[in-house]
């Protein structure tokens, strides 16, 4: 029996996760966990009403209802709010398998949101996608929809070859639109030319299949026209694909950051569904943690198995099935630095006696006017360690759009300073090494050649004994070994820190024919790995480091002072 917690429809699919009464994925289980903390908050208020108006109103018209996992995510789209008003969700991010219903669920809530029950004219939708078969795929579903009803189209049902006046219906309708006639709100669909959407102001974004986005162009322009229109909202709908660093891996990054609690003050949902691994492909069971809906369709479990079956023989479809039906894409020429989990296991806390022990300092310095890394890296007990700082010029994540509630985590946690000079200076470096020294007996500091005509000999001018490291193909190849068996084994800590999970997920291993690798960063500006490969100039010298003492706080007293 399902216990009253916070609303009927939230209670049931929640606890249908927690006691495993469906099989669903860790990024369920973990969204469970993520909403009760949000949840218990005494500033948030659930509008019991709207949730249940959001699935009845819809389904007197529709030839389905929703299911348990639909009616969920719907009493966060419009049940869940703050005290003084606003949305505690109006970012939703759905990633499930193919065949799940998606594009039946958007126009369901498509029809809701146009119509009088939120309360909020001219609140118009954008359906948004790559190409227009798709991005009108549920505008049509709602256009027939609306033409099967003499209420809503006017148009009275019937055979007759006799034209008949009728008396207006709720809604106008076109091919090309939809309007509320009473609420002036329209849905259209669009597709990827984005240069002539400047001047919309929608009140909802919806984008459809963003595993096919490789850029931002088209995302950015409609997401642009959002926040004119009282409570704006965004949908980005998708199963997983083949484009590797594009706005999907963007997302799926963004999702994990937020299930795990880096990002407190994001307003995304993220509803992710996928095998835990691809073995799991192998038992239908599993099937349920990529659809949901797999056990309320017969017909959709047997075209999985039609199609299991056929992928056991061609390639293609395997990884078609895989990527599309299971979420849980095998060929991936952009291998991660570690699997998440292995990131999130860097999440120990530091030794507490380590006054003394020998580290070396790894540096990563790419732009003035950018972010530059610096941190410290030792071994005790068998076990890597990694202190990092940021620097962060003022402007830049306003330049390039990084994401404002991650950078305010670091500064809240000393993970960050932000420079307010027109450059980041080595003196900020220098400074943070000479405060670093009080602790550390620093072998020596590494960074590449790039920046080491300014940086070297401000270090060897305070003491510092600097090592230039080679970058590149090679030298990455000699440390790979390393890396994977550092973040394998949960041998590599960090403490808590956001901003070194966020650069090692910045950063994909790309293996070259010659059986060289690279370290190398996804495309977009906005994700960066100078913490990354700080650490990295710093494996460098792993061999040279050991886990005795050897400190005489004399040599920097001077600069201490």
């Amino acid at each position: 029996m399902t216990r009253q917690m916070y609303d009927p429809y939230i209670d049931k699919y929640m606890q249908a996760v927690e006691t495993d009464a469906i099989t669903s994925c860790k990024e369920q289980k973990l969204l469970m966990q993520f909403l009760h903390k949000k949840l218990s908050s005494p500033d948030i208020v659930i509008d019991h009403e709207i949730i249940r108006k959001s699935i009845e109103v819809p389904a007197q018209y529709f030839p389905f209802e929703l299911m348990d996992w639909e009616k969920f995510i719907n009493a966060f789209i419009y049940g869940v709010r703050y005290k003084d008003g606003p949305l505690v969700f109006d970012r939703f991010f759905l990633m499930l398998g193919r065949g799940a219903g998606k594009n039946g669920y958007i126009s369901f809530n498509s029809f809701f949101m146009l119509s009088n029950n939120l309360g909020i004219k001219n609140y118009d939708i954008d359906l948004v996608a790559t190409s227009e078969e798709q991005a009108s795929r549920s505008f049509f579903d709602l256009y027939d929809v609306i033409q099967e009803h003499e209420k809503l189209s006017g148009k009275r049902a019937s055979t007759s070859k006799k034209s008949t006046k009728h008396k207006q219906g709720v809604f106008f309708v076109t091919k090309e639109l939809i309007q509320h006639r009473a609420m002036r709100s329209t849905l259209r669909y669009n597709t990827s030319n984005a240069r002539t959407k400047d001047s919309k102001r929608p009140g909802v974004v919806i984008f459809d299949e963003i595993h096919e986005y490789d850029t931002y162009d088209n995302i950015s322009v409609h997401r642009g026209g959002l926040g004119k229109v009282k409570d704006p909202r965004e949908f980005l709908i998708t199963t997983d694909g083949f484009i590797r660093g594009g706005v999907l891996d963007d997302m799926k990054q963004e999702a994990l950051s937020v299930l795990h609690g880096d990002r407190p003050k994001s307003s995304l949902f993220p509803f992710i569904c996928r095998l835990d691994s691809k073995e799991e492909a192998d038992d239908p069971k599993m099937w349920q943690k990529a659809n949901p809906s797999i056990c309320e369709n017969a017909t959709l479990r047997r075209q999985l198995e039609k199609e299991y079956e056929d992928s056991k023989t061609n390639g293609k479809l395997y990884l078609g099935f895989m990527a599309k039906r299971m979420n849980c894409p095998v060929e991936n020429t952009l291998k991660a630095v570690a699997a998440w989990e292995e990131i999130l296991a860097t999440n120990q806390h530091f030794p507490e006696d380590i006054n003394g022990i020998d580290a070396i300092g790894g540096l990563d310095f790419a732009e003035t006017r950018d972010f530059c890394s610096v941190g410290a890296y030792f071994k005790k007990d068998g076990l890597r360690y990694w202190k990092q700082h940021t620097f962060m010029q003022a402007n830049a994540p306003k330049l390039q759009g990084i994401d404002r509630d991650l950078i305010t985590l670091a500064i809240e946690n000393g993970l960050l300073t932000v420079v307010h000079d027109a450059v980041i200076s080595a003196d900020y470096c220098v400074n943070w090494y000479l405060e670093q020294a009080k602790i550390f007996n620093f072998n020596k500091i590494c960074m590449d050649k790039y920046r080491s005509i300014i940086l070297k000999p401000a270090f060897e001018e305070v003491g510092f004994s600097v090592e230039i490291v080679r970058k590149g193909p090679a030298t990455h190849a000699m440390l790979s070994p390393l890396v994977d068996e550092l973040f394998g084994k949960r041998q590599i800590i960090f403490g808590d820190d956001c901003l070194m999970r966020w650069y090692c997920g910045n950063v994909y291993k790309d293996e070259k024919e010659n059986g060289n690798v690279e370290y190398k960063k996804y495309e977009h500006k906005k994700r960066k790995t100078d913490g990354f490969f700080a650490l990295l100039h710093a494996m460098n010298l792993d061999g040279e480091l050991s886990e005795g003492f050897d400190f005489d706080p004399a040599q920097f007293e001077t600069f201490y002072y």
